[in-house]
């Protein structure tokens, strides 16, 4: 089986090291970079099956370099994984806004930043349901092969995580997502941030929604579902 490779962009060569230590003995082909300024080009020539960032470096931080890698098409699906000292929760839901996968704060375990690499890595290698590409509810289309959500032909301005959170409730439609399902599978199991998040999200959806937002329902303790019935807005 040919090895995975990770690319470790951190300011730190400790941090590098470490990461690139940890990750060579469970078998990855790892390359490790100290120069925020080089890391789009090193990952356009490495091609990355997963690339690892520090946010607060010189120059470049890395949610300017995670943003400018899910706008290029050959490194958009790459996996990332925030690896950084800005630990609050606003700071969380900013990088994974930014469209990383994980966001790990630092002082961190190496064991289970392998562990939550191999899960990511294990998740994108799974087969996976086939799942329409286009989705209509009530006024709502979803598609996701252009990315976008339209309400009678307007185009709402969603960012990732309202699109992902979306799209997971219109798949499952009648059917209750608890909270704690929602963070695992929109946040990807980032479970430090705090329940209150999906709220916000939420609220912030439905607001976009306009007369729409009928079709999302509060399962109040539980969480929340797209009904079979439009309910008032």
């Amino acid at each position: 089986m040919e090895k995975k490779k990770i690319l470790v962009v951190d300011d730190e060569p400790d941090v590098t090291d470490l990461v690139a230590y940890h990750l060579k003995a469970k078998g990855f082909h790892v390359e490790t970079l100290n120069d925020a300024t080089s890391s789009i080009a090193k990952a356009r020539s490495y091609q990355p099956d997963l690339i690892i960032l520090d946010i607060m470096m010189p120059h470049l931080s890395g949610i300017q370099i995670c943003r400018i890698l899910r706008a290029d098409p050959k490194l958009a699906k790459a996996p990332i994984v925030f690896l950084t000292a800005k630990a609050e929760p606003h700071d969380r839901i900013e990088g994974l806004e930014s469209g990383a996968d994980d966001y790990l704060g630092k002082p961190f375990s190496p064991k289970e930043l392998v562990l939550r690499v191999e899960s990511i890595l294990r998740r994108i290698a799974a087969p996976k349901e086939p799942t329409a590409a286009k989705i209509k509810i009530g006024e709502i289309l979803l598609d996701s092969d252009t990315h976008s959500v339209t309400v009678r032909g307007n185009v709402l301005d969603l960012t990732a995580t309202e699109f992902k959170l979306l799209r997971l409730m219109m798949e499952r439609q009648g059917r209750v997502q608890t909270r704690e399902h929602l963070l695992l599978n929109v946040w990807n199991y980032s479970t430090e941030i705090e329940t209150r998040t999906v709220d916000t999200h939420v609220r912030r959806l439905r607001e976009k929604l306009g007369d729409e937002a009928g079709w999302v329902e509060t399962i109040r303790g539980v969480g929340y579902r797209i009904s079979d019935k439009k309910m008032p807005a």
